[in-house]
């Protein structure tokens, strides 16, 4: 688990400096800040890559292709998802440097780690958001 230094955690309680707007979109909930996305897919969604493409296309408007960045998927609900997905990722997504997955029960925590053998992308599990922020800053810092 990866806990955050007393310095990053000032830079995790900036945050809000770097938010930069929320979309709500079919899928879910995604809030854009400088160098990571926030999801917060609905409950009950299929993420795949037809129901993804609004979210793609805002990766793209937002990061350019250009800009380091994670992705936090905040598993407040209950989804489907095909892990394999998670295949050569990096390819589709070159300005992407990490994956943090951040659960809150023991069943979304098993479905965590089975995703992260479908990837080399650094990738870590959370029990908070603010710890997964944290990850987040520190990965594309040294982007």
């Amino acid at each position: 688990m990866y806990f955050c230094s007393p310095i990053l955690l000032v830079v995790v309680n900036s945050v809000n400096k770097s938010f930069i707007k929320k979309y709500e979109i079919e899928i879910g909930t995604f809030y854009f800040y400088k160098n990571f996305v926030v999801g917060e897919v609905d409950s009950g969604a299929d993420l795949n890559f037809e129901s993804g493409k609004k979210l793609y296309n805002l990766l793209e408007i937002h990061f350019k292709n250009t800009i380091p960045y994670v992705y936090i998927s905040n598993r407040i609900n209950s989804y489907s998802f095909k892990p394999t997905r998670l295949y050569n990722v990096d390819k589709n997504f070159p300005n992407l440097k990490g994956y943090g997955i951040v659960i809150y029960d023991p069943t979304n925590k098993t479905i965590a780690q089975l995703e992260e053998t479908f990837t080399d992308m650094p990738t870590q599990i959370f029990d908070n958001l603010e710890d997964a922020i944290c990850w987040a800053k520190r990965i594309t810092s040294s982007s």
